[in-house]
């Protein structure tokens, strides 16, 4: 009976059935915000039974899973997809009165996340974005001493002259925020490099009251703002992009890796996509120890000629000392 479950589950179409399920429900989830669609008009009723059948779909199915484990039903619950799934379910099959509607309608979202659960590539890249989060801190810290430097510094600098964006601490990374957007900074950038007097509009001058002092930067701004952009933007942002790309190439492996394990236990072998894939990985492997190798053995090559270089500037440092000596002695012959 087992088997006969796990193959139904294991079936392209009945995951099909499940897929196509959740699009549907994610689809009907939209509709039923426009008033037309309310679930007191006769549309909206047909929207609420598709909408209990699609539930009712999601349980059979879990009930499927759990029954394919056979007499180890606990296994279910081992895979953190299926406690996902399984969460939502609940979720919807809260026992919540009327005055919870709204809140009910809205936890019906939930489903349209099981789209990730469904999708192994969606999968693979939220485990690739978990397993970034202690990196990604590191580099969230370094983002935060960078955006706390350059407050500090265009508080001091800009608040006299434009303290309506940086008149302290908190108003100066709200701007530097947004200048980390590429969103209006040249606008900041022409205020503190000419003055707020000429490009304050009489409500910017209201709000930032009588004891704004009229100050130009035109050398501190653009080196203020360009820094801040191009560490920020340019270098900060790109360290996050690296992160997640690391992260999603060590969760292809891990994937990878718990795929031929799984194929050694059940057909007691690996498939030949296994072993393309382990193909795959040792030579990025090699190709990657090839290329620390290369640059270790230029660095040393580096050194070396410049050492021969260096070497081969002491005789002729000492052939010139001769010379002058030489001449020198001579000199004093002649004398």
């Amino acid at each position: 009976m087992a088997a006969l479950l796990n193959r139904i589950v294991e079936a392209n179409a009945f995951n099909r059935l499940v897929l196509g399920a959740i699009l549907l429900s994610a689809i009907l989830i939209g509709v039923e915000t426009f008033p037309e669609f309310d679930p007191s008009a006769p549309l909206g009723i047909a929207i609420q039974a598709a909408q209990d059948s699609i539930l009712w779909l999601f349980v059979i199915e879990a009930v499927l899973k759990i029954g394919a484990h056979g007499r180890r039903p606990w296994d279910y619950f081992k895979d953190p997809w299926n406690v996902f799934d399984f969460a939502i379910i609940l979720i919807c099959f809260l026992p919540l009165d009327t005055n919870y509607v709204a809140v009910f309608r809205m936890a019906r979202v939930l489903r349209a996340l099981r789209l990730v659960s469904a999708l192994p590539q969606l999968q693979l890249l939220v485990t690739a974005l978990l397993r970034s989060i202690p990196s990604i801190s590191y580099v969230g810290t370094l983002l935060a001493l960078h955006f706390y430097v350059y407050a500090v510094v265009g508080t001091f600098l800009f608040r006299e002259n434009d303290p309506l964006h940086f008149g302290d601490l908190w108003k100066t990374s709200l701007t530097l925020f947004q200048v980390l957007t590429m969103e209006g900074w040249p606008e900041y950038l022409r205020i503190q490099m000419y003055g707020s007097e000429l490009f304050y509009s009489d409500e910017q001058a209201a709000l930032a009251g009588p004891g704004r002092t009229t100050t130009a930067w035109p050398l501190a701004a653009p080196a203020y703002f360009i820094s801040f952009i191009l560490v920020g933007t340019m270098i900060v942002m790109n360290l996050f992009t690296g992160v997640i790309v690391q992260g999603l190439e060590d969760a292809e492996q891990e994937v990878a890796k718990d795929t031929r394990e799984e194929h050694e236990r059940t057909m007691g072998q690996i498939t030949v996509g296994d072993e393309i894939n382990l193909l795959r990985e040792r030579i990025e492997q090699i190709s990657r120890r090839m290329h620390l190798l290369l640059s270790e053995q230029a660095e040393e090559l580096q050194q070396t000629l410049e050492g021969r270089e260096s070497s081969s500037d002491e005789p002729s440092m000492l052939d010139s000392s001769a010379d002058t000596a030489m001449s020198t002695a001579a000199g004093s012959g002649t004398h």
